[in-house]
């Protein structure tokens, strides 16, 4: 399995690029993460990150745009605002 070096932390990652280990993932590789392209993370951003960690770790999927909204509490626009260059990703 491929592995990419963010901020220092050696994370493992599929083809795309997307992180394949959530124990790799912490609140410092999610600012690196976000820095890349050009967030900084507020405590809206927080807020839509830990609810899809939480989910995640109760469902073992990762949660759709529309769930986001739904369960949630976060609409779609919003989410496009927050993370404008790819939500979903």
């Amino acid at each position: 399995m491929p592995l990419t070096v963010i901020d220092g932390h050696e994370l493992h990652v599929d083809a795309e690029g997307f992180l394949t280990d959530p124990a790799e993932w912490d609140d410092d590789v999610a600012r690196a993460l976000a820095a890349q392209i050009g967030i900084t993370l507020t405590d809206r951003h927080w807020e839509a990150i830990r609810f899809l960690r939480s989910d995640y770790a109760e469902r073992g999927e990762t949660a759709t745009i529309r769930r986001i909204e739904s369960a949630g509490g976060i609409p779609v626009k919003e989410q496009f605002a927050l993370f404008p260059v790819k939500p979903a990703k």
